[in-house]
């Protein structure tokens, strides 16, 4: 009776040395076709981006021509020139570049203290609020949208950058809290204990050791609160009445209104209003990218 054949060493060798290791050949194709499969989805999800510059750079016989003619010729740059002087778009980008900046900090370093209460201190009643904060996100803008207009308009506010600004001072949001909350928690107490035995009081511990350990979730926490004001629209819609204080998003509504019919000006406008947001992200989309990643679900 012959023995089985057995595989030398020298051959697994050899086999691994060629790459045709089965294990490994079935970690390449499974490799190769996730590559594969998100190239398919990011070209089909990029194609209403693409679509928007192409329609941006064409003549308005270009933008309505059917088949659609995706490359322009010739490019029509001055596009953008008219869709910025038309209306008054440089007063619409400076609001929100106030209300925006003006926002943002307030919703971040709110949202830091609060979550650095619920991270750090022992106190009564801790767990309970902290359920109670979580639910509010449960709780539709529509239910308070008509008592919040109404407390504004009491304090003859209506008509100011007050409304959009202001609220975001006082604890920036429930999912902000969240996420910053848990991020704190991952974070060594002792890196605390540390800092109080060097005389560092509360405010110290959280100015100069936590936030400074936190970039990643702070950086997330800042890319989800400009693109919420960057890009809001019903908080103007409500509460701007004046031309000289509406935001990109109502400027983009009232050229969608008066030049309806020039979809390449349209398009150029929308193209001025989320380039701050597509250069915004790439900037930060490595710290963005890892504070998601990092963020924990400990406690």
């Amino acid at each position: 009776m012959s023995a089985l054949p057995t595989s030398s060493p020298n051959t697994s060798k050899a086999h691994a040395a060629n790459g045709r290791h089965p294990g490994r050949q079935a970690a390449r194709l499974k490799a190769l076709g996730a590559f594969l499969t998100l190239s398919v989805g990011a070209l089909l999800f990029s194609i209403p981006f693409f679509w928007t510059i192409s329609t941006a750079l064409k003549t308005n016989q270009q933008a309505f021509a059917f088949p659609p003619q995706w490359i322009p010729n010739p490019i029509q740059w001055q596009n953008f020139r008219q869709a910025w002087t038309d209306l008054p778009f440089p007063t619409f980008v400076s609001n929100t570049v106030f209300i925006t900046f003006v926002a943002v900090i307030g919703q971040v370093s709110s949202a830091s203290l609060v979550a650095y209460g619920f991270a750090r201190f022992q106190f009564p009643g801790r767990n309970v609020l902290f359920m109670l904060l979580l639910s509010t996100m449960m709780l539709p803008p529509q239910v308070t949208m008509i008592p919040v207009f109404l407390i504004w308009r009491e304090l003859r506010l209506i008509d100011t950058f007050a409304p959009l600004t202001v609220p975001f001072y006082f604890g920036g949001g429930a999912f902000t809290i969240f996420l910053l909350r848990q991020f704190f928690m991952t974070i060594p107490r002792e890196l605390d204990e540390a800092a109080m035995i060097d005389g560092a009081d509360p405010f110290g511990i959280w100015w100069r050791i936590l936030l400074p350990l936190s970039r990643p979730a702070l950086v997330t926490v800042l890319l989800f609160s400009f693109l919420g004001h960057w890009d809001d629209f019903m908080g103007p819609l409500i509460y701007l009445n004046s031309m000289e204080r509406y935001t990109v998003s109502i400027g983009l509504r009232m050229f969608q209104d008066m030049f309806g019919t020039q979809l390449e000006l349209l398009m150029a406008a929308s193209l001025i209003h989320i380039i701050p947001t597509v250069v915004l992200f790439f900037i930060a989309q490595k710290q963005f990218i890892k504070g998601i990643a990092l963020t924990g679900l400990k406690g």
